[in-house]
């Protein structure tokens, strides 16, 4: 049994499923520093508006480290490359993040650390961007 992708509506209705359902929920618990979620606070490349989007980012030497679930094409992404800067903010504190880069598959799944680079693996996850904190 093969994987079906999915197709530009299916994709667009899930991306606004989670922006809208999952996102409001995990917000929250990212700003107050529960679990393992960051906040990316990112200025709308359009709007001008600032958004906050909760993640998974791996902390290491210099930065952070996130792996693009639902790949480039997602606004905070897209919003972050296109100003070029963005505050990450882990357990109630906050860094500005200077530049944002290409990271190597495997090392990005490393970063995350046992067991969850397993799942990164076993799920074929192989994009992976460097956001280096500035200072």
């Amino acid at each position: 049994m093969g994987v079906v992708a999915m197709g530009g509506g299916v994709r667009r209705g899930w991306l606004w499923l989670v922006k809208n359902g999952l996102n409001r929920v995990t917000a929250p618990a990212a700003r107050a520093g529960l679990g393992p979620l960051a906040l990316v606070r990112h200025v709308g490349r359009r709007s001008g508006k600032t958004y906050e989007t909760p993640l998974l980012l791996a902390r290491v030497e210099g930065g952070f480290v996130a792996e693009l679930t639902y790949g480039e094409k997602v606004d905070w992404y897209r919003n972050v490359v296109h100003a070029g800067t963005c505050t990450v903010v882990v357990g109630g504190r906050e860094y500005r993040i200077d530049e944002i880069r290409d990271c190597p598959y495997r090392d990005g799944r490393r970063a995350f650390g046992r067991p969850a680079s397993y799942l990164l693996t076993a799920l074929g996850r192989k994009e992976f961007r460097f956001l280096r904190s500035a200072g």
